[in-house]
């Protein structure tokens, strides 16, 4: 066999592997076959961009490869974190200055479920999805039954959790954010739930951690709020009601400050008041809701008696409700700055597992 006829042999061989091998598309982020979950926003030029702690895009992918064009609004850089099998992967970091493209190679031939969860919250950015480019798309399974709202502050958040890539007291404060990772929605994912996190690091319900409500707003302020902040020309329209609504604030009202500015002792009037409100505005738009209020895990001694009673004032407020409330049994500080760690929020996620499935379970017996 002559050289000219080894060369036509290995050129057809090429060609014909070339051939077999699936072509890439191109799937804008608005395709309708993603999964979309949170506080998330549609953009221009078709781009998605998640906005709240947790905020999510799940969609199933046919190939044995994917790549992903992400951006993080903030500069110098964003995180979210990859699933892939709804097994986690790793928490990724989004440069600020650029369109990230990310490629991944898939364990599965046939078919594989995609996660792109928001790290960080909504005060640290967005995290925006602009194309994907696999072989294929193929519609998820809906296989959720219930769906949670958490609400709450900087434990919510996941906020100071995770120093497994920059110590803490290093780089910035969304450094150390793994919302994904955080009690909600490690929870939520134990009951098969969707959820989404409503939630804003340092506020309270009637001031916040160092700020007596005259310079900054607080939780009931923001709420309804797409972006959990004073912009109310875009408003918090969730495709869903809950089923049920978790709050978690109290810990920033009960907060000495920074020890410079001006701090008032805890008014538990004016907390027990802003609850109440806050509460019968979450009842006038999901009238049949259930609600749990949650203790601090970083409030302990008198001023989690102080707290817990205050809870089970608003609690009496609404008797008809049947409000129920669930007490952390200790303090959960091991992350950073007296703020509970990754391993913390698994166990405040065990804890309050069997309690959720009760809440469930009667609410499906009604």
């Amino acid at each position: 066999m002559n050289i000219k006829s080894i060369f036509l042999i290995v050129f057809a061989v090429f060609l014909s592997c070339k051939e077999n091998k699936p072509m890439q598309t191109t799937f804008k982020a608005n395709n309708t076959l993603f999964k979309y979950t949170g506080r998330y926003e549609a953009m221009p030029d078709s781009k998605i961009a998640l906005i709240g702690s947790a905020s999510s895009i799940e969609f199933n992918v046919k190939g044995d490869s994917i790549i992903l064009y992400l951006q993080s609004q903030y500069q110098p850089r964003n995180y979210f974190v990859l699933t892939i099998n709804d097994e986690y992967q790793k928490r990724y970091k989004l440069q600020g200055d650029t369109i990230n493209k990310i490629t991944l190679q898939l364990p599965k031939s046939e078919f594989n479920k995609i996660g792109i969860h928001k790290a960080t919250e909504a005060a640290s950015g967005t995290v925006i999805l602009h194309k994907i480019e696999t072989e294929a798309i193929i519609p998820l399974e809906e296989n959720t039954s219930v769906s949670i709202e958490f609400i709450g502050d900087s434990i919510t958040c996941g906020a100071l959790a995770d120093n497994s890539n920059i110590d803490c007291n290093e780089g910035e404060y969304i450094d150390q954010h793994n919302a994904y990772l955080a009690y909600g929605p490690r929870l939520a994912r134990a009951l098969n739930a969707e959820y989404v996190l409503s939630s804003v690091s340092g506020m309270g319900m009637y001031r916040n951690w160092n700020d007596e409500n005259i310079e900054e707003p607080i939780m009931p302020q923001v709420y309804n709020n797409l972006y959990l902040n004073t912009d109310d020309s875009k408003l918090y329209n969730p495709s869903f009601q809950p089923d049920v609504v978790s709050i978690c604030l109290g810990t920033n009202d009960m907060s000495d400050g920074d020890g410079v500015k001006t701090r008032l002792p805890f008014n538990t009037e004016k907390y027990t008041n802003n609850y109440i409100k806050f509460v019968e505005t979450i009842y006038k738009t999901n009238p049949e809701v259930q609600i749990v209020l949650l203790n601090s895990p970083m409030v302990s001694a008198e001023r989690n008696d102080t707290l817990v009673s205050c809870l089970k004032a608003v609690q009496n407020q609404f008797k008809d409700k049947n409000i129920k409330i669930f007490q952390f049994n200790k303090l959960y500080v091991n992350g950073c700055n007296y703020h509970p760690s990754i391993e913390d929020h698994k166990v405040l996620a065990d804890q309050l597992t069997p309690f959720f499935e009760g809440v469930i379970k009667a609410l499906k017996n009604k």
